[in-house]
């Protein structure tokens, strides 16, 4: 009788999640690791993000980012506007 110390799962598996749907590019996000960034695009799976004041992007999993809160909101749109006032390539 080998099948008697296998367990029995009575239940399914939970779900995988879906990955979020694509947002339109220039949409605040926010990655685990807290970095703000505007979402530039998708390729092979994995998203691009952008500070929002300029410079590299760099990728992320769609699972790992979130929408900013309101006060992370803020305080990227005055980063933006201070950088464009100094005359910053953006």
């Amino acid at each position: 009788m080998p099948d008697e110390n296998v367990p029995v799962r009575s239940e399914p598996p939970p779900p995988v999640p879906p990955n979020p749907p694509i947002p339109p590019v220039g949409t605040l996000v926010v990655d685990a690791q807290g970095r703000i960034g505007e979402f530039r695009g998708e390729w092979c799976g994995a998203w691009s993000l952008r500070r929002v004041t300029g410079g590299t992007e760099w990728t992320v999993a769609p699972e790992d980012v979130r929408p900013p809160t309101p006060e992370q909101r803020l305080r990227a749109e005055t980063a933006r506007a201070n950088a464009r006032s100094r005359g910053e390539v953006l």
